[in-house]
């Protein structure tokens, strides 16, 4: 896993080159911005518990054949590694947000989880569903916009950072879908 800067410098390194205006004007936006990206980093992981159990008590509300018996989260034990799941993928969210890369989404979170939810029986309809209540809801605490739960963030405008965590969330459904 590599931030924005170790890719920047590692790719100068291999061309056996410089690092160039263009690349040094990317390092400084990315360092510019770290405090913005430490607060989304920080709303996100201090809203984990409720993110994830909104989402699945949302989809669990959409789709009232889930928790009837043999729906996939009838037990205890399948509504646990629902929760479990959707906390995972949202702490390697975390981490590609922190990094301002989505690599370590592929190298470590989304490596055969579409065969890994199918394997278990496990509907990507409702995972993808739950994804995108989970985006909702770290969009809005990224905007600072999450009714009750707003926090004092460093002032500035975070549409880019926004547009990142929603194409993280992106990813992952994508993935699974």
């Amino acid at each position: 896993m590599f931030d924005r800067l170790s890719r920047i410098v590692i790719a100068a390194d291999a061309s056996g080159s410089f690092v160039g205006a263009s690349e040094l004007e990317d390092i400084k936006s990315f360092v510019n911005e770290g405090n913005k990206r430490l607060d989304a980093v920080n709303f996100i992981v201090s809203n984990a518990n409720c993110i994830v159990t909104d989402a699945v008590a949302g989809i669990c509300c959409e789709t009232e054949s889930l928790t009837a018996p043999g729906g996939g989260v009838y037990t205890p034990r399948k509504m646990a590694a629902c929760l479990r799941d959707g906390d995972i993928i949202l702490r390697y969210i975390s981490y590609a947000v922190l990094v301002g890369d989505p690599s370590v989404l592929n190298d470590r979170c989304l490596n055969s989880l579409k065969e890994t939810y199918a394997a278990l029986g496990v509907p990507t309809g409702n995972a993808a569903r739950a994804l995108s209540i989970m985006k909702a809801a770290a969009v809005a605490f990224v905007n600072n916009t999450a009714s009750q739960r707003q926090m004092t963030v460093t002032q500035g405008d975070c549409n880019s950072l926004v547009s990142e965590v929603a194409g993280y969330f992106d990813i992952v459904v994508s993935t699974i879908s």
